[in-house]
């Protein structure tokens, strides 16, 4: 399963975000230069962080952005949803209202799509783990004193 740079771009600002003290906002452009990222898609992207409730922003001479909320409150899953959409794995799949899984597969028959169960259990596996993950934990994971990524794989 792949994600877009949305969510990749989107999570590597709301990690240097979070190393940020809380009442100190930053730039984008000094975001866009630490993370080596393009600015003007940073700025689409905290736009819809923005939207979400994710962010701040501060105008002015000494302006720019910060989290709404402590690190350890923001769960990835929110972060992904809030610039990529919906999450799941196949184009075909999409969401009622009622919470329902729906495959655009399926006929308005008995019969339900081959893959639908499959594809489920992956969609569910991405989402708990994106909900079990704070952007707190990536944040002291960047750090360089933080976990080996062999240690992150046993804990999982």
């Amino acid at each position: 399963m792949l994600f877009s740079t949305k969510a990749e771009y989107g999570v590597r600002l709301m990690v240097e975000l979070g190393r940020q003290p809380s009442s100190q906002p930053i730039s984008l452009s000094t975001v866009a230069e630490a993370e080596r990222l393009p600015l003007s898609y940073l700025e689409h992207l905290v736009a819809k962080l923005r939207k979400a409730g994710l962010v701040t922003s501060t105008r002015g001479a000494h302006g720019g952005y910060r989290l709404a909320m402590p690190a350890a409150e923001i769960r990835m899953d929110a972060v992904v949803q809030a610039l990529e959409g919906q999450i799941a794995p196949m184009e075909c799949f999409h969401d009622t209202p009622e919470g329902k899984v729906l495959c655009s597969h399926e006929d308005d028959g008995d019969r339900a799509c081959s893959t639908k169960l499959l594809w489920m259990r992956v969609q569910g596996g991405v989402t708990k783990a994106l909900a079990g993950t704070t952007l707190a934990e990536l944040v002291e994971f960047s750090q360089p004193q933080g976990q080996s990524e062999a240690d992150v794989v046993k804990a999982a």
